[in-house]
């Protein structure tokens, strides 16, 4: 599971790190991506084109994509606890 991801961009280290991890779960287990960053963007954080497409593609082929829309759970309680 890669819980909050994009919040940094990725450096050659941890952009080949993860092609590795990918690479290796691809076809066998599951992968969880949570991220507040748009999939479109995912491109600039990751870096370096040829390592984007080639980790890009490992997490989206066979992938079941969920879009959550609206604020933020935390946000919503955290006003509803100021007006109780």
């Amino acid at each position: 599971m890669l819980d909050d991801w994009g919040l940094e961009p990725l450096d050659a280290a941890a952009r080949h790190d993860l092609l590795e991890i990918l690479e290796e779960r691809y076809g066998r287990k599951s992968t969880l991506v949570t991220s507040q960053l748009p999939v479109d963007r995912w491109h600039e954080i990751i870096g370096d084109p040829t390592y984007a497409d080639a980790i890009m593609d490992r997490l989206v082929h066979n992938a079941h994509r969920i879009e959550l829309t609206g604020e933020s759970l935390r946000r919503a309680r955290a006003k509803s606890a100021i007006t109780s």
